[in-house]
């Protein structure tokens, strides 16, 4: 006998306007727990939108929305212990050192032995010979492994990641695919939101296409494949991309998510 097990993120019926603006019209979702959940969408869908919702920073206008079992709208002291968040850029303070960073936000939580808890954070993403080192002096993929870690204390069960590589070069971006593919192989919860198309692919369990405020794909990245036909080139049989899926989802009008 299988059972279900209740997604860690639930949002069912979600609605938001703005005067006469309405971003959401409508949005169904679920994640699973200990999975890499995809939001894609081009600019003015309504990611951030949801990710403000999910965050308890802004109240729909209609709908419903949980995370880890708790209402974002009734229960929002027990949805903020369940979650972390990091933005698009990395918040890190570059005038301290990289354990400077941990030990500050340890001790802004009220936990316990905040020194054992940087350096263990240190050890689990790499940054332990640069521990001791002014955040100035990081590259770009270091500072944005440093801002992740840093939203890991405390041990929440559910990550929010907005465009987490936004900015990063080749090799940086490698760094941050390693680390969210290790938060979701120990058991975390992580919701993307991506404005590159082969992070999706990369990364996410499953992804979803926002598109005018509503949900119109939803599904593992070999069921997204399924809605465009193989295309057949000298008798090899060639899937279409997600970049392909997206924009025959959206209209052929959109050049793409940014």
């Amino acid at each position: 006998m299988t059972t279900t097990a209740t997604p860690a993120i639930q949002l069912r019926g979600l609605e938001k306007s703005y005067g006469e603006l309405h971003v959401l019209r409508g949005v169904d979702l679920d994640v699973a727990p200990g999975s890499i959940f995809a939001l894609l969408g081009s600019n003015g869908a309504g990611k951030t939108t949801v990710l403000r919702i999910l965050a308890t920073l802004l109240r729909a206008d209609a709908g419903t929305a949980t995370v880890n079992g708790f209402d974002v709208a009734t229960q929002p002291a027990q949805v903020r212990e369940s979650f972390s968040l990091t933005g698009q850029f990395a918040a890190v303070d570059e005038l301290l050192s990289g354990r400077e960073n941990l030990v500050l936000v340890a001790k802004l939580r009220h936990l316990t032995a905040p020194g054992s808890i940087a350096d263990d954070l240190l050890a689990r993403f790499a940054l332990t010979e640069a521990g001791a080192r002014k955040v100035s002096t990081y590259s770009g993929g270091m500072r944005r492994r440093l801002d992740i870690a840093m939203s890991l204390i405390g041990d929440p069960s559910v990550i929010f990641l907005d465009e987490p590589t936004t900015g990063l070069d080749p090799q940086a971006r490698l760094e941050v695919w390693d680390t969210v593919k290790e938060l979701a192989g120990q058991g975390t919860t992580v919701l993307l939101t991506t404005q590159y198309l082969d992070e999706a692919e990369q990364l996410a369990d499953r992804i979803a296409i926002l598109h005018e405020g509503r949900i119109i794909a939803d599904g593992t990245l070999a069921e997204l494949k399924k809605l465009l036909p193989p295309a057949e080139v000298e008798y090899v049989e060639k899937q279409p991309t997600l970049e392909q899926i997206f924009l025959a989802v959206v209209g052929a009008d959109t050049k793409g998510p940014r």
